[in-house]
């Protein structure tokens, strides 16, 4: 049997890029996505069968629980778990209303949270089972306008740490990519502002580029506990 990969955020930019290829690579794909349709329409794009597509906005327990119980009755064990659901709202912290806190904490470190407690029931039975966070080079170094931001993908280098060692006697390994400016709809409002020349190698990256190292760190059996930046020496920069 191959093995199931449930990425949340998985309908678009990374997430969508990830699910590609690890279709690619013959895993079974269950895609978590807020909407449906947008769920729906990524696993029609990929290669192979046996894949499902759900809705979940990752931020409501219920809802976590209700989409992990259906991936176990409808697709069995999971071996792979990749969290790249993620909003920003950038803004000064002065200028920050609390329901933006709020939204931004419960969506980027709650939300992994919740759905890294949910597939562990099973991914504790699983051999070789591995979870990725995606987490930010802004976390790592800090930026101004990003407070808030920063501080919950700062949260999942604590909370991935953590967990790579409650998890780790069971052969779990979880592990932290932080991206740096990647080509998605979240960057596209930064393009036109030269901030590739802030970039070491002079350019965004695109969301294969991250997809890749998601996939080095799932399938390298002796890496757990660690943050890969991903970012094209962005962070030499910062």
């Amino acid at each position: 049997m191959s093995r199931l990969a449930v990425v949340c955020g998985g309908s678009r930019g990374i997430g969508r890029a990830v699910s590609r290829l690890l279709a690619e690579r013959g895993c079974r794909l269950a895609v978590i996505s807020r909407n449906k349709d947008a769920a729906c329409a990524a696993v029609a794009s990929l290669q192979g069968a046996d894949h499902v597509a759900l809705s979940c906005d990752v931020s409501k327990e219920q809802e976590v629980q209700k989409a992990f119980e259906t991936i176990q009755k409808t697709s069995g064990n999971i071996s792979y778990l990749v969290n790249t659901a993620g909003i920003n709202r950038d803004a000064l912290l002065l200028r920050t209303k609390p329901e933006d806190m709020v939204a931004l904490l419960h969506t980027n470190l709650l939300g992994t949270m919740l759905t890294c407690r949910a597939a562990l029931r099973t991914m504790l039975q699983t051999q070789g089972a591995a979870i990725v966070n995606i987490g930010s080079v802004v976390g790592l170094k800090g930026n101004a306008g990003q407070c808030v931001y920063s501080a919950t993908k700062a949260g999942l280098e604590g909370f991935t740490r953590s967990l790579a060692k409650e998890v780790s006697s069971r052969n779990v390994r979880v592990n932290l990519l932080a991206p740096g400016f990647i080509h998605t709809d979240m960057t596209a409002s930064l393009r036109e502002g030269g901030v590739e020349r802030t970039i070491p190698l002079g350019r965004f990256g695109e969301p294969e580029e991250v997809a890749q190292a998601v996939l080095f760190l799932l399938e390298s059996t002796y890496i757990t506990g660690q943050v890969l930046a991903v970012d094209g020496g962005l962070q030499l920069a910062m």
